[in-house]
């Protein structure tokens, strides 16, 4: 075999056991079908319920290798509702979220473990009230296809996790109200143009 075969049978080989990269798709999250929901016990007496809006971010999302994905979110604090104004302008205050100075709240995730077909431990830096402290969020991918709607593809993800308010400086009143906030999150994103 000649010289020039040998070459072009080893460029043959390496093409055909090469691994293929697909390429990093980034999503863009839909901020009217994106919730992050809360609650906490009240003195042992009731379950307090409160929401956010407003949420913004991207998804880099690499469906050969998920691990290799990455997630940034930020909304507003602002955005908060619970069914009771006084409250919600309580927590606004430097009693709670400072948010005169601390208006966003912000999640970038450091690290990605990959749990099942469509589930993930999303360990990531979230910033609340200026202080930046590692949490996890237990998630699934619920849903990935085309919008029936809208005729792009699109994706929605649901997640869990359980904060301790102390840790961000916000523990006023516990532990009569209670330290830890159980939270509950569900986006939408939709593939970025372009």
């Amino acid at each position: 075999m000649t010289s020039r075969l040998i070459a072009a049978a080893l460029l043959a080989t390496t093409a055909l056991t090469a691994p293929v990269y697909a390429d990093t798709v980034t999503y863009k999250l839909d901020p009217s079908h994106s919730q992050i929901m809360f609650n906490y016990e009240h003195l042992g007496y009731s379950t307090t319920y409160g929401l956010f809006g407003g949420i913004e971010g991207d998804i880099a999302f690499d469906s050969e290798d998920p691990a290799a994905s990455s997630v940034e979110v930020s909304f507003p604090a602002a955005s908060m509702l619970t069914g009771w104004e006084p409250r919600e302008t309580h927590f606004m205050t430097g009693d709670f979220f400072g948010a005169e100075e601390n208006a966003t709240v912000t999640f970038t995730s450091t690290d990605i473990e990959v749990t099942g077909e469509d589930t993930a431990n999303i360990t990531g830096d979230l910033t609340i009230n200026g202080i930046t402290k590692p949490v996890v969020l237990d998630a699934v991918m619920t849903q990935k296809g085309e919008h029936p709607m809208e005729g792009k593809e699109w994706a929605g993800f649901k997640a869990t996790t359980v904060l301790t308010r102390s840790d961000f400086d916000m523990g006023m009143f516990a532990p009569y109200v209670s330290d830890e906030v159980n939270v509950n999150i569900s986006i939408e994103a939709m593939k970025a143009d372009g």
